[in-house]
């Protein structure tokens, strides 16, 4: 399997958008909480509607697989500007493809929607990993395998759009480490600037003296 580089796309111009409104897209948000939310309430009260586990089973799946094409192939774009997708190339070879608005297209992009978009995403994550750790000693397959499905197919468009967000895996990499050395001279600094204050002080000098 091989991994196309980065790229920026012309997602299409779309109709001018009063910047007045924090929601740009309200459609496209209400959708992207809806699916998954659904499927959540779903599995938490479907046995007061119904005994079957397969008709559960079947109604979860298909929220679930709504919600993921849906943020997929639409809310990615709209409410953040990025975009994943996979095609298999004339040599038979899987290429991936990540998508980023970059430059003057960024202006589009609601910073209100960015965040329900991330946080739905890492929210929705959290919880299907919370029901796992809770269902796993019930020795339920059929349980086990919606949760299964959920996590994987929420994780494989969170791990789709950080690495359209973050580009390369290097560069993921470095932005991490970027971050943490930030965090570690900032830490130093602090220490310095405190052990400063204090050997300034009388009592300080004293001490050292000592």
């Amino acid at each position: 399997m091989e991994e196309s580089n980065d790229v920026t796309l012309n997602f299409g111009e779309e109709d001018e958008i009063d910047r007045r409104r924090r929601l740009k897209h309200p459609v496209a948000v209400f959708f992207h909480l809806f699916f998954r939310t659904a499927s959540l309430l779903t599995y938490l009260f479907c046995s007061w509607f119904s005994n079957s586990e397969i008709t559960s089973f079947i109604i979860i799946i298909v929220l679930l697989s709504m919600d993921f094409w849906t943020v997929k192939n639409i809310t990615g774009r709209l409410l953040v500007g990025l975009r994943w997708w996979n095609y298999v190339d004339d040599e038979g070879k899987s290429q991936w493809v990540f998508e980023s608005r970059k430059g003057s297209n960024q202006s589009k992009i609601s910073a209100d929607e960015a965040r329900i978009f991330w946080l739905a995403l890492i929210i929705t994550e959290l919880i299907w990993i919370v029901f796992f750790f809770t269902r796993m000693f019930s020795f339920s397959i059929v349980w086990c395998m919606i949760i299964t499905v959920g996590i994987l197919m929420n994780g494989a468009n969170i791990f789709g759009y950080v690495r359209c967000k973050y580009g390369s895996q290097q560069k993921m990499t470095s932005v991490a480490s970027s971050f943490f050395t930030t965090q570690f001279f900032k830490s130093m600094f602090s220490s310095a600037a405190s052990t400063k204050g204090n050997e300034s002080k009388p009592g300080g000098a004293k001490v050292g003296a000592l």
